[in-house]
């Protein structure tokens, strides 16, 4: 079962985070073979870490559950809170197959949160640029909650026209690297 986890990050916790950057990875690194796409979300001036994003391929609920809540950042309560839901990898690849690569051009965490009928539950025809998509789904995948994407834009605007128009209650468009050990 993949998950899609969002750790957004507290004001103000940038200095606990840099402290816990190794035993984050150190964490992380416990689940490198189940990993889809990972990295930190920005603020708009590119260099203010948001949050942290996990797309991560584990047996059930209770497993993503405590994959996120025993994050030593968490732990030490460096994130605000989290979102996770069931997610699919409509595109069958993690983002180290992304073809374009890790580095060239902007990066976007791009999130829909759901209102009313399913929409974008199909890979987009201009896929060229995607890094990861698929739909965000309640924990035993019967309903629809939205559509996460990672997206490869050339601006914010560019990465939000990836999901159809006001068909969501809300979407963000949050600036996002590949994350690892550097």
């Amino acid at each position: 079962m993949e998950f899609f986890c969002y750790h957004r990050d507290r004001p103000g916790s940038l200095p606990l985070r840099e402290e816990l950057t190794e035993a984050h990875w150190s964490y992380m690194d416990r689940f490198a073979a189940e990993l889809i796409a990972r990295g930190p979300t920005f603020a708009a001036d590119g260099e203010t870490p948001t949050g942290s994003v996990h797309i991560v391929d584990l047996p059930d609920p209770a497993a993503a559950r405590a994959f996120a809540f025993d994050e030593p950042n968490y732990q030490a309560g460096a994130y605000r809170d989290v979102l996770l839901r069931r997610w699919r990898n409509l595109l069958g690849r993690t983002m180290w197959d992304f073809p374009g690569g890790r580095a060239g051009g902007n990066r976007y965490l791009v999130l829909g949160l759901g209102a009313g009928e399913a929409v974008d539950l199909a890979v987009p025809a201009a896929r060229d640029d995607l890094i990861a998509y698929g739909p965000l789904l309640s924990d035993d995948a019967g309903a629809w909650l939205g559509t996460a994407a990672l997206v490869r834009a050339p601006d914010p605007e560019r990465a939000r026209a990836v999901l159809t128009a006001d068909r969501y209650a809300a979407v963000e468009v949050h600036e996002w690297e590949f994350g690892g050990r550097r």
